[in-house]
């Protein structure tokens, strides 16, 4: 499928940091595809089962094992890999893991994105660097419409402090060494999303993990919060936005420094109840047991509604979500009910098919990016 897409990023090199991730594999896959030459690195395998690892995808890229906080490994291979982009995943995103373990939070955090940032400092070549926080870097105070990118950064936990730590980290940087063009060739801007979901995901505390988890098991799932409301959308959304975003960034210079925000549908605001709900009926082994019980056991402060605002990425990106509600949960079911069935599908083959699969669900809905 040729589109805006390919014509970026055919032939390029793109270094993608967390590519071990579950978010990094889905865009390593789709890099891939796209005719990209994958540079990438990651501290460890962060989970078991590992998306990275049943795809196989070491052995279709050049793999490195690196610690973003080691400054130095992270200046040595943007210098010797010389990628046409990066995108800046790697991460510690798990919410409960920052109250057992804040400082490995924030410096994984904040100065894993301070040294690409300051790596990119002394690159002398064309390069387009995205990096990803968090919708959790906006101040939540729960209202009811979505968060703009101009609205105050804060958190009322250290996961959600060093999101929107890391973002004025980025924009200092911004204005004091890649605001001038005829200084420097590098050009850098952030994307925001959250509540993401998709085949793959095996990360603790994560609603969709633990109900596939209990239910290959015939067990009933725990749920914390059953009425919290959360704007569900499938990783590929978020993805499409990066994507976007880099390739206009690589265009147009005046998106240099910019922030954006990338979420789904509006009518995609649905409680984790309701989420359970969908996702059980589309769970093809044996639904034996009850589908979730609630405890009533929430051990850290947890937003009960959390929105974002997309019309700057659609006013300046031409960039919006694809997939319905409905679209969603069926590749999110279809995915995890293949990988548990007794004789499942090639894992790559799937994933591939689904982006396929997204990829006409963008154009028969006319994107930009498809064209």
């Amino acid at each position: 499928m040729n589109n805006i897409f390919s014509e970026t990023y055919c032939g390029k090199r793109v270094l993608i940091t967390g590519h071990t991730g579950f978010k990094g594999s889905w865009l390593t896959v789709w890099l891939l595809k796209l005719g990209a030459k994958v540079i990438a690195c990651s501290d460890q395998i962060p989970t078991n089962p590992s998306m990275f690892e049943v795809l196989g995808l070491e052995n279709r890229i050049e793999h490195h094992l690196a610690d973003v906080r080691d400054a130095a490994a992270v200046a040595r291979l943007i210098e010797t890999s010389k990628p046409d982009f990066i995108f800046h995943l790697a991460a510690q995103a798990i919410v409960s893991t920052s109250y057992q373990e804040p400082l490995d939070t924030i410096s994984t955090n904040v100065m894993g994105t301070a040294n690409i940032l300051d790596a990119l400092r002394h690159v002398q070549h064309p390069c387009t660097a995205i990096f990803i926080t968090s919708d959790k870097c906006y101040e939540n105070v729960e209202w009811p419409w979505g968060y703009k990118e101009t609205d105050h950064l804060g958190g009322r936990d250290v996961y959600s402090g060093s999101k929107g730590a890391a973002e004025v980290i980025i924009h200092s940087y911004y204005w004091a060494f890649f605001r001038d063009p005829q200084k420097t060739p590098v050009r850098i801007a952030t994307g925001r999303a959250g509540n993401v979901i998709g085949g793959g995901d095996w990360a603790k505390d994560r609603i969709v993990v633990d109900c596939v988890r209990s239910w290959s098991k015939g067990e009933t799932v725990e749920i914390r919060s059953p009425d919290a409301t959360r704007p569900w959308q499938h990783v590929l959304e978020p993805l499409s936005g990066y994507l976007t975003l880099a390739a206009e960034l690589a265009r147009d210079r005046q998106l240099c420094g910019e922030s954006f925000n990338f979420g789904p549908r509006t009518e995609q605001n649905k409680t984790v109840v309701s989420l359970l709900a969908d996702l059980r009926s589309h769970w093809e082994q044996d639904p034996t047991g009850k589908a979730y019980r609630i405890t009533g056991n929430v051990p850290f402060h947890e937003a009960g509604l959390l929105r974002l605002n997309c019309d700057k990425a659609a006013f300046l990106l031409k960039w919006e979500a694809v997939l319905t509600y409905a679209q969603c949960i069926e590749m999110v079911g279809r995915w995890y009910s293949n990988f548990y069935a007794g004789q499942p599908t090639d894992a790559y083959k799937l994933t591939l098919e689904q982006i396929d699969q997204y990829e006409a669900a963008a154009v028969q809905r006319g994107l930009a990016w498809t064209k």
